[in-house]
């Protein structure tokens, strides 16, 4: 048997001395990589927007690869305030040519910036058809879309036969004669939490029809009749659907209580035809007191 000794085998241990130092760097260089990353996590801030949008120039919120979307338009301008990629979640996606007053985003970002450079510099990238209202850091657990309590919106109907030309895009014409009466007493049938299968469109992929409708009003101002309704969430065109009802009760076609018979059938192929989106304006988004989110200031009936 031949017994090996290190001095018999000369190259084994400096070889091996290089393996345990060439180890020992490597953990080293994956601490500081491990360090680094611990470090932009703890530097990582959560910041909220408001944002006012008009969408006629829009495929509607959520970006899409063969049209101009808003928030690609807002990532973009918000990219080049914070030097980096933002990525934005929005409080309640909007469709094609629906208007925004009071939309709440969040982002995540490196980037050390004073809350009005988000507002200021935020808006000297953006279209004219888009705006900043506000901005503030947040919590790390806010989350524009699912810590909203309530999100409201305000649809607006011209009742004339004549069509506006400064209105084009802004409200929904409806050029046949609307009773506001009819249209109010059917209001309370679509109040409080229950399944609104019959309002919801075909392609909406939401798992649950059940939805909660705190407030619903319909009011004229002149020849524009003005429709505000209130709810946890809603589901694909739903508000549009519900308008379309209320249009139809309002034109006599329907009486009020058949609002009740509707619901409960839950069949979306019985109710009347959808509204029009350029008429639809998603107002304000409520969250809890405790992420102190700004509310808008009362404003005139129109916007």
């Amino acid at each position: 048997m031949v017994s090996l000794t290190p001095g018999s085998m000369p190259g084994v241990f400096s070889f091996g001395w290089l393996l345990a130092s060439f180890g020992y760097s490597l953990l080293a260089f994956r601490k500081i990589g491990m360090s680094k990353q611990l470090n932009a996590v703890e530097n990582t801030k959560k910041i909220a927007l408001g944002v006012e949008y008009s969408g006629q120039d829009f495929s509607g919120w959520q970006r899409q690869k063969h049209s101009k979307s808003i928030q690609e338009a807002l990532e973009k301008a918000l990219s080049i305030v914070a030097s980096e990629p933002i990525s934005t979640v929005c409080a309640g996606r909007t469709d094609k040519g629906v208007h925004g007053k009071g939309q709440v985003v969040h982002f995540e970002t490196n980037a050390v910036r004073p809350d009005k450079a988000w507002v200021l510099g935020g808006d000297s990238h953006l279209p004219d058809s888009i705006s900043i209202s506000w901005a503030k850091q947040v919590v790390d657990d806010f989350h524009a879309r699912f810590s909203a309590r309530s999100r409201s919106y305000r649809y607006i109907i011209h009742n004339k036969k004549s069509r506006s030309a400064l209105l084009a895009n802004r409200v929904t014409r409806h050029s046949y004669p609307i009773e506001v009466e009819p249209m109010k007493l059917a209001c309370p049938y679509f109040l409080g939490e229950q399944d609104f299968t019959s309002v919801r469109a075909a392609n909406c992929q939401s798992k649950s029809c059940w939805r909660n409708i705190s407030s619903l009003e319909v009011n004229r101002y002149g020849d524009f009749v003005v429709v505000d309704i209130t709810a946890n969430a809603f589901l694909y065109h739903m508000v549009r659907n519900i308008v379309g009802i209320l249009l139809a009760i309002g034109e006599g076609h329907y009486q009020p209580h058949w609002v009740e018979y509707l619901l409960a059938k839950k069949d979306r192929t019985s109710a009347p035809a959808t509204a029009p989106a350029t008429g639809l304006y998603l107002m304000s988004v409520k969250y809890p007191e405790i992420y102190q989110i700004p509310e808008l200031s009362d404003n005139p009936w129109f916007w």
